[in-house]
């Protein structure tokens, strides 16, 4: 039976759904497995603080997403591909779990996020590159 997302039970419900799928993933276990090197745990914490952050306005999370995933991008290149995946997957785990204004929030963050990191990730590559 379907829930709302009210607080950080159900953030984290969402966290570790989500991560699971993405774990199980052919095109994505790979990326996470080797950006966290078996820190699991740690970045799950941080994306409870992330995810409370962008649903409740917490002021938890600290990080830099951005530069995290532009680090990664260097390193193992991303595609508009994982970017899809990641938010069909992400937007199915909502889906699955949840309903109400707090899900619906839940799922256009995440497409702004990924539209956003496309956009300055994968966009100023393109730009850097043809330059030269």
């Amino acid at each position: 039976m379907k829930t709302t997302i009210n607080g950080e039970e159900e953030v984290k419900l969402l966290v570790r759904q989500f991560y699971g799928k993405v774990l199980q993933d052919e095109m994505l276990a790979p990326l996470f497995e080797y950006a966290l090197e078996n820190k699991w745990d740690q970045h799950l914490q941080l994306l409870d603080k992330f995810w409370m952050n962008v649903l409740f306005y917490t002021g938890g999370y600290t990080g830099n997403p951005m530069q995290v995933h532009s680090q990664l991008h260097f390193f193992r290149k991303l595609t508009k591909e994982h970017f899809a995946v990641w938010l069909r997957l992400f937007v199915q785990t909502v889906d699955e779990l949840f309903e109400g204004e707090k899900a619906e929030l839940a799922k256009q963050r995440a497409h702004s996020i990924s539209t956003v990191m496309q956009l300055k990730i994968l966009h100023q590559a393109e730009a850097s590159s043809s330059i030269y």
